[in-house]
């Protein structure tokens, strides 16, 4: 997700359209991006731990993006 900080023009654009396309409620909006990785075998910490380190050099920009590792089954 883009930090807080970083302004985020098509988290506006979708936020704008919401309520001409009768949605309404939402008060922000902020557009991501999401990875899926599938392991074999168990997911480690040493795994966990690899990936994390995969998020932070390839799969982010961490000077303008945070990010957040999920196990999911």
């Amino acid at each position: 997700m883009p930090k807080p900080e970083i302004l985020d023009p098509q988290g506006k654009a979708v936020l704008g359209a919401l309520p001409r396309l009768g949605f309404s409620g939402v008060s922000d909006v902020r557009q991501g991006k999401r990875f899926e990785l599938e392991f074999d075998g168990e997911v480690t910490p040493d795994v966990l731990a690899e990936v994390e380190r995969m998020a932070e050099t390839l799969l982010s920009n961490p000077v303008i993006e945070n990010y957040a590792v999920t196990v999911e089954q």
